[in-house]
């Protein structure tokens, strides 16, 4: 191959391995504590010479190269049936920043949303560029705007990052919430992230293990498994940890809420170690995109099917499915995981409104013991 064509053709598949990253590869609620979470094989992450690994082993690795060029010969993703012409709600936005008393939440697209738990404001892997990539002018691109701007966000507490991929861990997201006025917020991140923050001029930062506790802007945060992997280069696979997020508001809070964040994960014993610890949650934010083919995307990521069984796995009352229609990192179509998800709740036997999906902008309120999804799970196999 001629030398000027090289270093772009390496950048190009460096950028697209990057980039999709992600894709590769009666009863009174238990109290979680340290002891539980011992029991439940999720206080610690496994950690080899290869870096940390998930709890039931490594994942299974398929060829990368093949899955690409498969990708290429079939003109993988097919293109949405209606287009790229995603609903896109438009929220309160006065109203959003200065509500400090009712729960709610904001789907920005992809793993982002708004969380308003508790007084605070929370952000989940904030990722607001147009590149999913390293490089501003290759690699997956958002198809739909985000739902909220940096610049209609109110003053944000804290930000769960769940991994290091780049359609989660986003620079120039994360360099702009640093900035933003009134202070930063709080970085809860895993192990191994607070030094690259640090190098971005990011120090408000704390970083957890699996089963770690913390307590920031009036709440309670743990740091929980997932099965999935990090990179952000050829060179630091597995280097930084991966996981998912539980918020709880403390005793006594006017209006108690448990929440779990997945961040990415795929299929594994994870969320019954999850569910065995803290006995359920209000609400559960659940991958169901990036999941073809499945001989490739299967070890890393759940498919809709997969998610409905995570959410009776961690006892939820209600789930929310992220991480689909934004960016087309994988070979579904990017409007077809919320039709599977309705397959699957269908054949699960699970009321219509128990795990749904939400337009890009859309916010919902969740201190309403009516809110859709609450005969999933008996309101007394989850008391507050």
């Amino acid at each position: 191959m001629p030398r000027p064509f090289r270093l772009p053709l390496l950048c190009a598949a460096l950028a697209v391995h990057l980039a999709t990253a992600s894709c590769v590869a009666g009863a009174q609620e238990p109290e979680p504590s340290p002891e539980r979470l011992a029991s439940a094989d999720i206080h610690h992450a496994p950690r080899t010479e290869h870096g940390f690994e998930n709890n039931d082993g490594p994942l299974v690795r398929g060829s990368f190269w093949k899955w690409r060029w498969n990708r290429l010969i079939h003109g993988l993703p097919p293109p949405p049936a209606n287009g790229y012409a995603f609903p896109v709600d438009h929220p309160d936005v006065e109203w959003i920043k200065a509500n400090r008393s009712e729960n709610t939440m904001t789907w920005i697209g992809h793993a982002s949303t708004l969380l308003q738990i508790g007084g605070a404001n929370i952000l989940t892997d904030p990722m607001f560029s147009e590149r999913a990539s390293p490089f501003t002018f290759l690699g997956p691109k958002r198809r739909v705007p985000p739902g909220l701007t940096l610049d209609q966000l109110p003053h944000i507490d804290a930000v769960l990052i769940s991994h290091s991929h780049y359609d989660h861990l986003d620079t120039a997201s994360v360099e702009a919430l640093n900035g933003q006025p009134g202070g930063p917020p709080l970085f809860l991140v895993p192990l191994g992230i607070k030094d690259w923050l640090a190098k971005k001029g990011i120090t408000n930062a704390r970083e957890l293990d699996w089963g770690d506790e913390t307590d920031a802007a009036g709440l309670h945060f743990w740091f929980v498994p997932a099965t999935h992997w990090s990179a952000r280069t050829l060179t630091d696979r597995n280097e930084t940890l991966w996981g998912g997020w539980v918020v709880k508001t403390p005793d006594g809070a006017a209006h108690p809420y448990s929440l779990y964040f997945a961040g990415d994960t795929g299929y594994s014993d994870d969320a019954k170690r999850i569910g065995a610890a803290f006995g359920c949650f209000d609400l559960a934010l659940l991958p169901i995109g990036s999941y073809a083919p499945r001989w490739f995307m299967g070890p890393p990521h759940l498919d809709p099917q997969q998610a409905v069984q995570v959410f009776g796995d961690v006892h939820a009352k209600k789930a929310i499915g992220i991480h689909w229609g934004t960016f087309e990192l994988t070979d579904e179509p990017l409007d077809e995981p919320p039709k599977k998800l309705v397959e699957a709740t269908h054949e699960a036997g699970l009321p219509d409104d128990a795990f749904t999906v939400l337009h890009h902008g859309q916010m919902i309120t969740l201190d309403d013991p009516g809110e859709p999804g609450d005969s999933a799970h008996p309101p007394d196999a989850c008391s507050r």
